[in-house]
């Protein structure tokens, strides 16, 4: 297969999806990690898409377009190693003696994994970080109450309003991030982002840079009211820029050389 007909079917996948990683494409392609990312730097150097941590996304205006989200199952397993850097930085911000609250996500898991044994009080809608919290945890732990939706993942009462917590930061993870602000597909956790906005004092984003080259249907939340991102050391120097711009602390994980 020629250098032409790879990148053809790259740039093809990802009219379908968002995200590739290099596993991904080596499958796909039936070729070596090194020449998938040869193909990666090609492909991100001539405007064709876009190289991200852990593999290649979509540029914008490429055909990425407006999204479903992810399973959760499939989304836990992309960008690892980035995820857990930023959690490792997010876990920094928390002091002994906070409240916080933790959104349903495979980045903010990792986050909740890191302060499961911490002097804290933890607020989560997120069936598999309260499961783990419950058995291995040793912090102060309230569960939304509700209905399982298992997809995504989370505990949910429509009827029951804003919940009574208060937190000092909301960690929360997002499908992707545009000078709009926060953008989501699936309408459930739209509403129970913005509901959750109003009982802190700081949203905390957790997103790896290829959250930035994905659109999704609805504006969660504006940039206005994100006081910090945590990202890996992927982001673009036009999406540090654009978040900059709207008054959003950056924090930069460094995830190179860490796998993927």
């Amino acid at each position: 297969m020629s250098d032409a007909d790879r990148h053809r079917l790259i740039t093809d996948l990802l009219k379908e999806q968002p995200f590739a990683s290099v596993r991904d494409l080596q499958e796909y392609l039936g070729v070596s990690a090194a020449t998938v990312r040869r193909d990666i730097d090609k492909l991100h150097e001539i405007g064709k898409a876009r190289k991200v941590y852990g593999g290649i996304s979509a540029s914008e205006g490429a055909g990425a377009g407006r999204i479903a989200a992810r399973p959760y199952n499939e989304n836990r397993d992309i960008a690892v190693e980035a995820k857990r850097a930023i959690a490792e930085a997010a876990a920094a911000l928390v002091r002994d003696g906070d409240s916080i609250i933790v959104h349903a996500g495979s980045t903010c898991f990792q986050l909740g994994l890191l302060l499961a044994r911490r002097n804290v009080r933890i607020y989560t809608n997120s069936m598999p970080l309260a499961a783990h919290l419950g058995e291995h945890g040793t912090c102060q732990l309230t569960v939304a109450g509700g209905e399982l939706y298992r997809e995504p993942r989370i505990i949910h009462d429509p009827s029951a309003g804003l919940p009574s917590f208060f937190a000092s930061r909301f960690f929360v993870g997002t499908q992707g991030i545009s000078s709009e602000g926060l953008l989501e597909s699936h309408p459930l956790l739209s509403k129970v982002i913005a509901e959750l906005s109003t009982r802190t004092d700081e949203i905390v984003v957790l997103a790896d840079s290829r959250k930035l080259s994905i659109q999704a249907r609805h504006i969660v939340l504006p940039l206005s009211r994100i006081g910090t991102v945590i990202t890996d050391d992927g982001l673009a120097d036009a999406d540090a820029k654009m978040l900059e711009n709207a008054g959003v602390t950056i924090i930069v994980a460094n995830a190179s050389g860490q796998g993927g």
